[in-house]
């Protein structure tokens, strides 16, 4: 029996749509990652073999432990960052699915540290009071490449994410994690999306943010009905 054999092939799927929609929907370019946990073994995770996502199939997918290591012989380069997922598996069992991009709406926000970014649309309640930001000079100096190259920054990351939805990266992108693999490609393509909206509404002044309650009560109500963007979003990929 073959690795893959174990996986829920819908599971593995998904996966490879998550890649393609991400990439169409400018989420990801050349450079970005989505991976989901094992639905059989939760101290496991499944991510593309250092790619494009939007080239990515079945094929690629290669299996990992929480330490982030291989768990098969595969002599297949791997993506540098792969500690940012299996850190925040190994911090949130409550997390399925984590997709780490560089949006590049988002960045600007990372890069302001006086920038709140919290959700102004009924679309983007799962960022509830707004998103973490991670700065990587507190735990590895001023002169690293910004990359999460290791487990002891992979942890770091996780603890700044805590139990929110999203993280932005100083100077670098965002992490948005979810329960389920739909709802952290929702969530990563909405967390752009606000990124817009915010951008544009602070120029014409003040902002009102959603409140707590709002962003709670918005969460639930759009994240119930995830089938019908998956649906649009996975038929725009294959249209093309």
């Amino acid at each position: 029996m073959t690795r893959q054999a174990s996986i829920d092939p819908q599971l593995l799927e998904d996966l490879v749509d998550a890649n393609h929609i991400l990439f169409n929907e400018s989420v990801v370019d050349a450079f970005g990652h989505v991976s989901v946990r094992h639905d059989k073994q939760p101290d496991r995770f499944l991510l593309a073999r250092n790619m494009a996502p939007a080239l990515v199939r079945a094929k690629d997918i290669q299996q990992f432990d929480l330490d982030s290591n291989l768990t098969d012989d595969d002599s297949r380069r791997v993506y540098l960052e792969r500690f940012i997922h299996g850190e925040i598996y190994r911090a949130r069992p409550d997390v399925a699915a984590v997709v780490h991009s560089h949006s590049p709406s988002v960045v600007p926000f990372s890069a302001v540290e006086g920038a709140k970014f919290r959700p102004i649309s009924h679309m983007c309640g799962f960022l509830g009071d707004g998103a973490a930001r991670f700065e990587i000079r507190e735990f590895a100096g001023d002169a690293t490449d910004l990359l999460v190259r290791n487990g002891a920054l992979g942890v770091a990351l996780a603890k700044t994410l805590g139990n929110g939805n999203v993280v932005l990266m100083r100077g670098h992108g965002s992490t948005v994690v979810g329960p389920t693999l739909k709802h952290a490609v929702y969530r990563a393509i909405y967390t752009e999306v606000n990124a817009r909206m915010l951008t544009e509404a602070l120029r014409l002044g003040d902002v009102e943010y959603l409140s707590r309650s709002e962003a709670l009560a918005t969460m639930k109500t759009n994240e119930g009905q995830l089938e019908r963007p998956w649906a649009l979003w996975k038929e725009a990929v294959k249209t093309k």
